[in-house]
C-alpha cells in the first residue's frame, strides 16, 4: 500500500496549481490531506475528478480554516473523526480509517500560533492526541500521518538556534510532545530509514525559502513499533509543489 500525505494549504487553491497531475503521478492508494481550508461540500466539489477513490473529510466548524480529508482506492473497514474530547473537535483536524491490518490516522496538529498564544493549548492537545493513539493501538497497530507542526530535532530546520523556543513549531513543550510520542512506541519512519539525512516538507512562501531550501521538517509518518517490519520506505517528495508543504510518502507491504 502506498499512503501520501500532503498539508495542501487549501484545496480549492492547490487544485488550480497542478495537483491532478501531481496525484497522478503519485498515484497513491491513500491520500491524506491536511489544511484544506473548506467545509465538506466544497472539498467534495474540489475533489470530484478523484471520483474512483472513497472519500472522507472532517471540518471546522470555522468556516476556511484547518479540516482533513483521506482519499482511499480502497473501502475502509470503518472510518471515525476527532478524538472524543470536545475542546478539541471543532476543527476537523483528525480521520481515523480504519483497514484490515492497522489504522490509518490523519491529523492536522494545532499550531502554537505567531506569538505562542496557543502553546498551552498545543502542549494539552498533544497528550490527549497521544492517549487517543494508545487507546487506538490496544486493539491494532497504528499509522499516524500529517503535519505535525513541529520540528523534532535540529537537523530538521534550517536555523534552529534562532527559532529555539521563540517561534511556533521548535519551542521545547513541543519537542518534548514530539518525544512523547516516539518513547511511547512510535517510530518517525523517515528518521528510521534515513538517520542522517537533512531533508524538509515546508518551506515559508516569503524570502525565497523553497529557493534557499530553508526549510522545516514538520510532516511525519510516526508508525507502531509492532508494524514497522511491514514497512518498506519513507520518503520526503519536495520536487512536488503547488502548497508551501510537500507530500510525504509510506510504502507499507501488507
Amino acid at each position: 500500500m502506498k499512503i501520501i500525505s500532503w498539508n495542501v494549504n487549501g484545496i480549492r487553491a492547490i487544485i488550480k496549481k497542478e495537483f491532478f497531475e501531481s496525484i497522478n503521478v503519485l498515484d497513491p492508494d491513500v491520500l491524506c490531506i491536511q489544511e484544506t481550508k473548506a467545509q465538506d461540500i466544497e472539498v467534495e466539489k474540489a475533489l470530484l475528478p478523484l471520483k474512483d477513490h472513497h472519500l472522507y473529510c472532517n471540518s471546522a466548524e470555522k468556516k476556511g480554516y484547518s479540516g482533513t480529508a483521506i482519499l482511499s482506492k480502497y473501502k475502509p473497514i470503518a472510518v471515525s473523526f476527532d478524538m472524543a474530547v470536545s475542546e478539541h473537535d471543532s476543527e476537523g483536524r483528525i480521520i481515523c480509517a480504519e483497514y484490515a491490518d492497522f489504522y490509518l490516522i490523519n491529523v492536522y496538529v494545532p499550531n502554537s500560533g505567531q506569538q505562542l498564544d496557543r502553546l498551552p493549548y498545543r502542549h494539552q492537545w498533544d497528550a490527549d492526541f497521544l492517549n487517543y493513539l494508545k487507546e487506538k493501538e490496544k486493539i491494532k497497530p497504528v499509522v499516524v500521518c500529517g503535519d505535525f507542526n513541529v520540528a523534532h530535532r535540529a537537523i530538521d530546520l534550517k536555523n534552529d538556534k534562532s527559532n529555539y523556543n521563540k517561534t511556533a513549531g521548535y519551542t521545547q513543550i513541543e519537542i518534548d510532545g514530539m518525544d512523547n510520542f516516539i518513547t511511547s512506541g512510535f517510530v518517525d519512519s523517515f528518521r528510521y530509514f534515513n538517520p542522517d539525512e537533512v531533508a524538509y516538507t515546508y518551506w515559508s512562501y516569503r524570502f525565497k525559502a523553497r529557493e534557499r531550501n530553508n526549510g522545516w521538517r514538520i510532516d511525519y509518518f510516526l508508525v507502531s513499533n509492532s508494524l514497522m517490519s511491514k514497512v518498506k520506505s519513507s520518503k520526503i517528495l519536495p520536487e512536488f509543489f503547488g502548497s508551501d508543504h510537500c507530500p510525504i510518502l509510506l510504502e507499507i507491504a501488507l
